[in-house]
Order: structure tokens, then sequence, then C-alpha cells
């Protein structure tokens, strides 16, 4: 899936929509302490009243929220061997026999199975709600000249799916209340425990989307924090592959281009290889409304990259035995997007012992260091006069 189908399919879970139906929803209360189901419940979504599908959508949206590589991650599932072929606990088969039978009954059976595998092996410190969702996913076909909005309307593609959220609860906490009809001040007494709806700790989406078709192979998992997904959940409960955060890509990046270059690099080459990169998404941005193809840096484009940026004595084979040293894996790719921070956006940091000093990496090449009378300096070239705390900075010789 890419950023784009995640926001379209997101932006549907609310009232009214006709591109989004939600059929049956599933909801599983688990206590911590014993790990056991303490009450479930599947029903109609249709009967549920307007204020707890509210509710409902914004979880929905929770799960779906956050950028690729970051929060969400396609997740591509292992394998089954012939012998395992009839393992009804895999998860793969639990959801694919779960979207496909139209035995209510048998849906809530899977979705059950896959609920207890969850916290199977797994402590939660609070308990656990887990609401699964089945419905229908609709997306118009692309507009040609000649068609009208109510002709674009009547050819869709139509996905069902199955949608997960895991939800913490929270005691609500004493409280002085006022009562109107009796005035006076009283305790709230309220112990019902409160399902924390607005953040929830992990969750997934099946089937992913792929060019508006079914891809039953790969799962979109949620994780609860931004870069630190659930590699046990993702391996155990999933039964999905091993996956890298945008994190883990850069730090690759990083080390691979250090294994080529070596760790000393002068600014104006290291800007070169960040325009180089830079200059791919562009032509992503450029393209969108093409293919929407993800740019990658695999053996070949690393190469061209610090050729391109500038960096001397490069060859393939320096960069496979990069990729083989740090990833084991010539094959590997990586997202171009993960690998540096956006030109427009967000900023490089360069470290020293006096200060940070935090850049946008289309500016490095105009940061240099220098010796200065046998001291290093940092030298950066500016444009116009520099302004500290709303003081402008006088010009001064270089020290000699």
């Amino acid at each position: 899936m890419n950023k784009r189908d995640i926001a379209d399919i997101r932006k549907h879970f609310k009232a009214g929509t006709d591109l989004l139906k939600i059929n049956t929803i599933y909801n599983v209360y688990i206590q911590a302490e014993s790990s056991e189901i303490f009450h479930e419940v599947s029903q109609p979504f249709a009967l549920l009243d307007e204020e707890q599908q509210d509710l409902f959508f914004t979880n929905f949206k929770k799960v779906l929220g956050g950028k690729l590589g970051v929060k969400l991650f396609e997740v591509k599932f292992v394998r089954q061997s012939e012998e395992e072929d009839d393992n009804d606990e895999h998860a793969q088969k639990l959801l694919y026999d779960g979207l496909q039978t139209d035995d209510i009954g048998k849906w809530r059976e899977d979705m059950q199975r896959m609920a207890l595998k969850m916290v199977q092996d797994f402590h939660y410190e609070k308990d656990l709600v887990i609401t699964f969702i089945r419905g229908n996913y609709y997306k118009p076909t692309k507009r040609s000249k000649d068609e009208t909005d109510s002709a674009i309307r009547d050819e869709v593609y139509s996905t069902p799916f199955i949608l997960c959220s895991m939800n913490q609860t929270d005691l609500p906490k004493r409280s002085l209340v006022f009562d109107f009809n009796e005035k006076e001040f009283k305790s709230s007494l309220t112990l019902d425990p409160i399902v924390n709806t607005t953040s929830p700790v992990g969750g997934f989406l099946f089937p992913c989307f792929t060019d508006n078709a079914a891809d039953v192979n790969h799962i979109l998992y949620a994780a609860g924090k931004t870069n630190k997904p659930d590699h046990r959940f993702i391996e155990d409960v999933l039964n999905g592959e091993e996956i890298m955060t945008a994190e883990d890509n850069k730090t690759v990046f990083e080390e691979i281009v250090k294994e080529v270059m070596g760790e000393e690099v002068d600014s104006r080459t290291l800007a070169g290889v960040y325009d180089e990169i830079h200059n791919m998404l562009m032509v992503e941005e450029d393209n969108k409304d093409e293919a929407d193809a993800i740019p990658l840096l695999d053996t070949k484009e690393v190469e061209r990259v610090l050729k391109a940026g500038g960096v001397k004595e490069v060859s393939t084979e320096k960069v496979e035995r990069a990729f083989q040293k740090i990833l084991e894996d010539k094959t590997y790719e990586m997202n171009a997007n993960d690998v540096i921070p956006s030109f427009t956006s967000k900023s490089i940091k360069i470290s020293t012992k006096v200060a940070d000093i935090s850049i946008n990496p289309a500016d490095l090449r105009y940061v240099r260091q220098v010796t200065v009378d046998g001291r290093l300096c940092l030298l950066i070239e500016v444009e116009e006069d520099a302004m500290v705390e709303g003081f402008k900075l006088i010009s001064e010789e270089l020290l000699k």
C-alpha cells in the first residue's frame, strides 16, 4: 500500500459515506491479570447509536494514522510449508477465512482465535479491548474525459476488509461533582473502566491494497508508537516476516555509505549525495498521478547516487560488499524517503562539543570545517547578517 491508498480509506471512516460500509463489529474484553476473555459481543455496526459509531470511527482513523515505515508497516506473511498448510492458527488463514465466510458464527470464532493469539504469552499492564470490524471498501475507477460524476460512481473497485484495533482501559479518577438535583457536592463513585479509543496500542488492516486489488499476502500493521513496532507481535501473532522501520533504513544507509567511502567526508560531497536522493523524491512527486511507485535504493541506485554526489572510487563491487556486510542481503531495497530528512520540513544535525546546529539538508553545501590558526572551526556561509537574540552580529576578520 502507498500513503494515498491509506489516506483514501482512512478518510471514509465517517457517517454517511457510500464508499465504505462496515457490516459487523466484534468486541472482546480481555482482563490483564488472567489474559482471558471476560466479555465478548458481536453485532451489526448499524445497530450502534450515533455516538458510539463516531467514537469507533475516530478510533479506526487513529489506527490508520501515521507514516509508512514509522507507525504503519506493510508486513508480508511468512509462507507456510506444505506440512503447515492446514494450520488453522496461522493469522493469514484465520483472517482470510473470516473475510470469506457468510456465517457470522464462523467469523466470530476466527476473530476470537485471533484475539487469543494477541494475549497468549503477552503481558499487558491494563485490561484490553480488541475490536474487529468487517466491511467493504469501494474505490471509483479513474475518470475518463467523457465520464460524468454519476457514471464514475457506477464503476468501482470493491474490496472486503477486516480492521482490528487494540485499546487499553483506564479507571476513572475520583473527583468531586456537583449534583444539580440535590444541590450538593458529592464524590464521584463511577468505577466503570474507560476504553481509551483515542490512543490505540496497536492494530492492523487486512488485506493490503495494491493497484486497487486485494493483496492477501500482506497485512498493514499499525504500531502503538512511532518507530517502535512490536516485532514479537508481528512474528508470533501476525505470522509476518521481519520488517525495517524508517529509522532502521536511515541507519543502514549511513553504515553502507561509510563502508563504501569511509567515515570522513566534506560537506559538499555529502550535500551532493542528499541532492541526488532529493531529486529522486521530486521525480516521484511529479509522477504522483501515475503508478505511484516508491523510489527505492538498491545496490545499483546507491552506486549511482554516490557517483552523482561526487564520491570518489565507487564501484559495484564495493557497494555490493557493503550491502552484504551490513545487511547480509545484496538484494535489499531501501525506501528513499527514509534515508534523508525532507528538504522542506525537517533538518539534519551537526554535532560539535560546543553546540549542536540544525540545518536544512539543501543548505549543507554552505557549511565547511576549516582550520584557522591551528584551531578547528565550523564556517557557515550566510547571505545576510546573522541575528542573535535580536542583535545583529558585526563582521569580523578571520583570526590570524
